[in-house]
């Protein structure tokens, strides 16, 4: 079970918001909280930083909401799974 996702997302300038985004990814099943960064925009296109939280989040369907609104998944950056969090200790954090 998914728990935790960490997306680098890339949209072609977005016609919406990313608040629209979010609203739309909380709807996704197993999806408890959303945090949308914008890492970089330029001419063309937005590079965001989406983490997804919740039980048993459903990757399939939050692929389908992203790409239905243009976007692309450029890479899964963060997975976590199993029963509980893990977070990263402290000296992994500094040397990302």
């Amino acid at each position: 079970m998914l728990r935790r996702l960490v997306l680098d997302v890339i949209f072609p300038k977005m016609d919406g918001s990313i608040i629209s985004l979010a609203e739309k990814l909380t709807k996704v099943s197993g999806v408890e909280a959303v945090n949308i960064t914008v890492k970089e925009i330029d001419m063309e296109t937005e590079t965001l930083v989406v983490v997804l939280e919740g039980e048993s989040i459903d990757y399939n369907s939050v692929r389908i909401v992203i790409e239905d609104l243009g976007g692309m998944i450029h890479s899964v950056d963060q997975v976590v799974a199993g029963r509980k969090v893990i977070q990263l200790p402290q000296e992994v954090i500094e040397g990302l």
